[in-house]
């Protein structure tokens, strides 16, 4: 089964950085464009990152291209998320997203989400 798993998450001072990882498996990594999406407290969620399957296309949401990088390792079937010059705006629940079609149907997974709080 499709699972995502999240890490990296945690309580960062404005002006800080982070990396976020997402394990994949259950399906075939290497096929499938990724994205990070976050919701912040009492908002929608939206998308932060996207990535082509082969990592050479990426684009991102808002104004984040100047901070934040998304970028993958097909060989350990992981999705990455540097973000630098962290604002307390950036709190945020962040989740990865599969989305692609197979024998079975759409397939829309999510991870669990990790969280990510920007204060002094």
């Amino acid at each position: 089964q499709v699972q995502l798993v999240e890490s990296g998450g945690g309580l960062v001072q404005p002006g800080g950085s982070l990396r976020l990882s997402c394990a994949a498996s259950g399906f075939t990594f290497s096929d499938v464009g990724m994205n990070w999406y976050r919701q912040p407290p009492g908002k929608e969620r939206e998308l932060v990152a996207f990535i082509t399957s082969g990592g050479g296309i990426t684009t991102y949401g808002g104004d984040l291209a100047g901070r934040f990088i998304i970028s993958r390792d097909n060989a350990k079937n992981t999705l990455y998320l540097e973000m630098n010059s962290l604002k307390p705006e950036d709190t945020a629940v962040y989740y990865c997203n599969a989305r692609y079609a197979d024998s079975t149907g759409d397939v829309d997974a999510w991870g669990q989400g990790t969280q990510v709080t920007v204060s002094s």
